[in-house]
């Protein structure tokens, strides 16, 4: 099977293009298992199919390093537009994606032929505590104590088509995220798990970010956490509606528009091609 390997800001996929390779959709979740393994595989933090859609020009199915399935992923939707057009697959500046959180319009910024950096049109955010999903009473939740084995922290929670939970923090650099990260993800507060942002702000324009993502653990880049974060920031009356996120792998550009929706620009990366024997 061939595949290609991707990331967007060191958020790494392995690419497989279904209209050409024949994949048992049944199985991916035990063949993401062994391709994602860094170790004994390929390696990275998921696994995306690219398959023919009835009202888009691809759906898009993800699988992280687990074996499990996430609704969307902002990083991967950048490297599969940009997959898209240089492949010659898609000839248009404007994507449409299917996924399971919907469908999803990257824009492609192009430069004498290539994919210089992509801006997608997240759709809107979910802020009702029961889309997001979490437990307790209906609305929103603003800076709410979350108790995690005895220590009480102050989340906003934010669902960009997953599930997210944002922490403000002095200091991210001090935040020992393999401990903490997994049991906020798997808190019975969050019925579907939840990815894990810890957010420290710089100022009204800029935020620095570390991510625990649901199903992959500690990654360079989260495309959706970036947007939740940017959200929360202004529920929170941290920054504007503009910001830059810093995260390990690089920057995003989020824009929370007017209409509703959240913009996300940033670049994407191949990697290498290779076969991988099935």
């Amino acid at each position: 099977m061939r595949f290609t390997k991707v990331h967007g800001l060191g958020n790494d996929f392995i690419l497989v293009n279904c209209f050409e390779e024949k994949i048992n959709i049944e199985q991916t979740p035990e063949l993401a298992l062994r391709m994602c393994d860094r170790y004994f595989g390929v390696g990275a933090d998921g696994l995306v199919l690219l398959l023919p859609s009835e009202s888009s020009d691809v759906n898009m199915r993800i699988f992280n390093s687990d074996g499990s399935e996430a609704e969307m992923c902002g990083n991967a939707i950048r490297c599969v537009a940009k997959y898209l057009y240089e492949q010659g697959l898609v000839k248009k500046e404007k994507v449409q994606v299917e996924t399971l959180a919907g469908t999803i319009v990257p824009q492609l910024i192009i430069e004498n032929g290539r994919v210089k950096m992509v801006r997608v049109d997240m759709g809107e955010p979910r802020l009702n505590r029961r889309e997001i999903p979490m437990e307790g009473p209906a609305g929103q939740v603003i800076n709410e104590p979350l108790e995690v084995d005895g220590i009480t922290s102050y989340v906003t929670a934010v669902s960009m088509g997953n599930p997210h939970c944002i922490i403000f923090v002095p200091d991210v650099g001090q935040v020992l995220l393999d401990d903490i990260g997994p049991r906020i993800e798997k808190h019975p507060a969050f019925p579907r798990k939840t990815n894990v942002e810890f957010v420290q702000v710089l100022n009204r324009d800029e935020v620095k970010m570390k991510v625990w993502e649901r199903g992959a653990g500690e990654t360079m880049a989260c495309g959706t956490g970036a947007c939740a974060t940017a959200v929360a920031c202004v529920l929170n009356g941290h920054t504007g509606r503009k910001l830059t996120v810093h995260l390990k792998g690089g920057d995003l550009f989020i824009e929370w528009a007017e209409n509703n929706h959240v913009y996300m620009t940033g670049p994407a990366e191949e990697v290498f091609t290779g076969v991988y024997p099935i």
